[in-house]
């Protein structure tokens, strides 16, 4: 979402274009607390138009995340 510019209200209204409904304080507590289910991510994946990764990126990303939580 950052590095598209987008907000939690923007990706909500963006959401509700492919008939997902979310609120913006839904999405932030489900992002911030990371419990997210496995459809809305893809859900937010499209409409954040987001690049396709490889495996070594994800794994990056994965690492870092086990770096920042210890």
């Amino acid at each position: 979402m950052s590095v598209r510019g987008v907000k939690y209200q923007q990706l909500s209204e963006r959401l509700a274009h492919i008939g997902v409904t979310q609120s913006a304080d839904n999405l932030r507590n489900k992002v911030n607390k990371g419990i997210m289910g496995a459809d809305l991510l893809l859900q937010i994946l499209m409409v954040l138009n987001a690049r396709p990764m490889d495996m070594q990126e994800l794994q990056e990303i994965l690492t870092d995340l086990e770096d920042e939580h210890g």
